[in-house]
């Protein structure tokens, strides 16, 4: 069982910055993968941004070059750096953690935090 909370999210004009941070707790010794997805209104969930053990990373291609995904094992937590923001940003993004091996494959998900961007 594993816990995800969210926190970070809010309203930013355009061209703007924020930085998501997503928590993990409980039973996390088996995550093989976090990452950010996000769903805006009228439209399907997306993936936005992954991580896995390994540090190997994915983006969305709508992304690339303004976020940039990373962890603090210490801390538990993973971040969604978010720079150039576009209107087209706005969604709530929700953390996620995958657990690949195992049978089958358990997905985790947080609460989900609001991202704004204003023109």
């Amino acid at each position: 069982q594993v816990q995800l909370v969210e926190s970070g999210g809010g309203l930013v004009q355009a061209g703007g910055s924020l930085r998501l941070s997503c928590a993990a707790s409980g039973s996390i010794a088996s995550i093989d993968a976090m990452g950010w997805y996000r769903q805006a209104p009228g439209k399907q969930r997306e993936r936005v941004a992954t991580i896995t053990f390994g540090r190997i990373t994915y983006y969305a291609d709508s992304v690339k070059g303004r976020f940039t995904i990373s962890t603090d094992n210490a801390k538990n937590t993973v971040y969604l750096q978010m720079n150039s923001l576009k209107p087209e940003d706005t969604a709530v993004y929700y953390c996620n953690a995958q657990k690949l091996r195992a049978a089958p494959r358990l997905d985790y998900w947080g609460q989900g935090t609001q991202v704004t961007v204003s023109s």
